[in-house]
């Protein structure tokens, strides 16, 4: 099911810079509930009914409690209004934002997993990670997830699905969109990332290959958003931010994964005959 759901979900991906309008829009819903759909279902089908229960209320409830916070007060991303193309609303929040924060902190949590999974140092914390590791593994989850949002935020700012009261100071390149809404991301990811493992128990500190569609969704979020925004949503700057952003888990994922992989067909290939001599 998570293969099938990601082929779905690339192919709603590649449509999107071919559409404009309402038609665009529509999919944009469509994509970030079959994003929402394919982490849950794979937290569920892999590592239990606690485990997806835990993600759906850190993520999908800690993210729209965070939402409303940010479009009633303004903190801690900065004062902004969504438009009414993203579908219903909730105290001012439209329904399928919380789901999008799910569909890339599960990926992100587990590419932190794999990349930290080898690390030792320090003595154990009271669910039995090491502080060290437990420490680069929220901090990496939380920087895989909220990089996403320097491709994120200037596309939905471009297609006007929420706009911002006070844009400044922005990054070079990227206006209309405060640096205070990355630093919000940055900082609530934190708290996220900080909170899943508590509550999802200790399944998910271990990765495995049935954890490959997710590493192989955060990958090509990565690399699709770098083309989408360099060649066909005409977004240079955030093509950039991104790109650099993201691939501070991105890339070593890739390495990682390559690496593995030319050590298992090592390991695979029979040893060499030697015949004995005559």
């Amino acid at each position: 099911m998570p293969w099938a759901l990601l082929a779905v979900l690339v192919l709603a991906q590649i449509c999107y810079p071919l559409t404009g309008g309402a038609t665009r829009a529509g999919l944009t819903v469509a994509t970030v509930v079959l994003g929402w759909l394919l982490s849950v279902a794979h937290a569920l089908l892999t590592r239990g009914a606690r485990v997806a229960a835990a993600l759906v209320a850190v993520v999908t409830g800690g993210g729209f409690a965070v939402e409303a916070l940010g479009v009633a007060t303004g903190f801690p991303f900065g004062s902004y209004d969504y438009s009414g193309e993203l579908g219903p609303k909730l105290a001012g929040v439209p329904l399928i934002i919380p789901l999008a924060w799910t569909w890339m902190a599960w990926p992100a949590w587990l590419t932190a997993v794999r990349l930290t999974q080898g690390l030792k140092g320090g003595p154990a914390s009271t669910g039995g990670v090491k502080k060290g590791p437990r420490l680069a593994r929220v901090a990496l989850a939380a920087v895989g997830l909220a990089a996403w949002d320097l491709f994120l935020d200037p596309q939905m700012v471009a297609e006007g699905y929420w706009t911002w009261r006070d844009a400044t100071p922005a990054l070079p390149g990227l206006p209309g969109i405060p640096v205070s809404n990355y630093l919000g991301w940055l900082g609530f990811a934190v708290l996220l990332a900080v909170a899943l493992r508590p509550l999802a128990g200790p399944s998910v500190d271990r990765v495995d290959r049935r954890d490959a569609p997710m590493f192989a969704l955060y990958l090509w979020t990565y690399a699709s958003s770098v083309l989408a925004h360099a060649v066909f949503l005409r977004l240079p700057a955030s093509a950039v931010w991104g790109a650099a952003g993201m691939a501070v888990a991105a890339v070593p994922l890739a390495v990682v994964l390559w690496r593995g992989r030319r050590e298992r067909a090592v390991a695979a290939e029979p040893a060499p005959r030697v015949d004995a001599p005559a």
